[in-house]
C-alpha cells in the first residue's frame, strides 16, 4: 500500500466471477508522508483513502467480471460507516460484491476489516466508460497484473 500514490490494494486474494465477489489484503505502510498531517503525534489512515481501498477493489471487480472492457470510475459512495482507526501497519482485508453492471454503471458493497474487527463499510457506484474512449486500458491491466488480479481470473480458468 502505498498511500501517497494512492495504490491501495497490494494483493488479490480471490475472485469468484459467478458470484460477483473478490477478496484482497493490504498492509498499511509503517511510515508515510501522509501521517505527517494525519495526524503528528497519532498517524491514522484518513477515511476518505479508505474508501479508495474500497473503490479500486470493486474497480477490480468489476473489470474482472467484465473481462476489461470498460474503465470504472468512482461516481458516488452511499451509507460509509468508518467503525474504527486505523494506524500504520495494519493488515487490511477488503472484499467487494458485485450487485449490478449495466447500462454503464456497477454497483458494489465493500467493506473492510482488520484482525476480524471490521473498520468500515460502503455502497460504490461506479460509472463504467469503454476503453476505446479512455486510454487507459494498458496500464490498468498492468497494475492488475502486478496485484494478481490477473492470476486470481486464471484460477478460475477464464483467460482474461
Amino acid at each position: 500500500m502505498l498511500l501517497e500514490y494512492f495504490q491501495m490494494i497490494d494483493r488479490v486474494e480471490a475472485v469468484d466471477l459467478k458470484k460477483g465477489t473478490l477478496k484482497a489484503r493490504s498492509v498499511v505502510p509503517a511510515k508515510s508522508p501522509v501521517f505527517e498531517g494525519h495526524f503528528p503525534g497519532m498517524p491514522l489512515v484518513p477515511g476518505v483513502l479508505l474508501i479508495e481501498t474500497m473503490a479500486q477493489a470493486s474497480g477490480m471487480l468489476v473489470l474482472a467480471v467484465t473481462n476489461f472492457a470498460a474503465m470504472p470510475f468512482l461516481m458516488t459512495v452511499d451509507g460509509a460507516k468508518m467503525r474504527t482507526f486505523v494506524e500504520p501497519e495494519a493488515v487490511l482485508d477488503i472484499e467487494a460484491v458485485l450487485e449490478h453492471d449495466g447500462s454503464g454503471f456497477a454497483v458494489t458493497k465493500a467493506k473492510i476489516t482488520s484482525g476480524g474487527k471490521k473498520v468500515c463499510d460502503a455502497q460504490l457506484k461506479l460509472r463504467t466508460i469503454p476503453f476505446s474512449e479512455v486510454p487507459l486500458g494498458d496500464i490498468v491491466k498492468k497494475r492488475a497484473g502486478e496485484i494478481g488480479l490477473l492470476e486470481a481470473i486464471a484460477a478460475q480458468g477464464v483467460i482474461g
